[in-house]
């Protein structure tokens, strides 16, 4: 499940060697030129990190950052500002608006890959190796094992990322679409309706300790994981 970043930026040099650079380290990138294609793109399957340009045709960055601040569905997206201002004051200025970095032109591929980990580490519940825990339900994503409460469940490889996805973003409502993306993959034709058998599949994997309970059914919306 590789992360979405979204690239905002107008100058097309720039623009390919970011998402050339993204893409060698396993992201998947989208652009956006100015601030009406950077809005438009901020859209289901929601990028995990943006990196936004400061100065835009049609505006600035700071107006991106802005906006997405005030929407509920956009406002937990981290930010890392691309810019050639180097000054102290700008920083500061891209940080109080939302932004959680910032890059000053020029910069190494290597500098802005290390500061997008550092970012994504920051904001994610946990790291895609990380063995994850939640009341007796275990997973291992590198050795890809699920066990609950010490003994071993065993399960097929989609339910196996369906419950890695769920685990690792607890407490929020996923569409079915959205399962398909994150899950799935965006190059993948599958009907909506699979999500609901793998759902189904998932549950009675991890149904001996009464985990099942821990992924809900939200009418009309989704599904979630979640401890309450």
């Amino acid at each position: 499940m590789s992360r979405r970043v979204l690239v905002v930026e107008d100058e097309a040099p720039i623009r390919d060697m970011l998402c050339f650079v993204l893409e060698q380290n396993g992201y998947q990138a989208a652009t956006a030129e100015d601030v009406d294609q950077a809005m438009d793109s901020l859209i289901e399957p929601y990028p995990d990190l943006v990196l936004l340009d400061w100065m835009l045709p049609g505006g600035s960055g700071i107006q991106i950052a802005k906006k997405m601040k005030q929407h509920e569905l956009t406002r937990q997206i981290p930010i890392i500002m691309i810019t050639a201002r180097g000054e102290e004051e700008d920083k500061v200025k891209g940080l109080e608006v939302g932004a959680d970095d910032y890059v000053t032109k020029p910069f190494s591929p290597k500098e802005l890959m290390a500061r997008i980990k550092a970012v994504i580490r920051r904001v994610s519940p946990t790291s895609l190796d990380d063995v994850i825990e939640v009341q007796g339900l275990r997973l291992d994503p590198v050795a890809h094992r699920v066990s609950a409460n010490d003994e071993a469940l065993d399960m097929g490889p989609t339910e196996f990322r369906l419950l890695h996805f769920f685990m690792t973003h607890p407490e929020r409502v996923y569409s079915r679409e959205q399962l398909l993306d994150h899950v799935w993959g965006t190059n993948v034709y599958v009907e909506d309706r699979t999500v609901d058998v793998h759902i189904r599949r998932l549950r009675k994997a991890i149904s001996p300790a009464g985990h099942d309970r821990l992924i809900q059914t939200v009418r009309g919306s989704g599904y979630r994981f979640s401890l309450k």
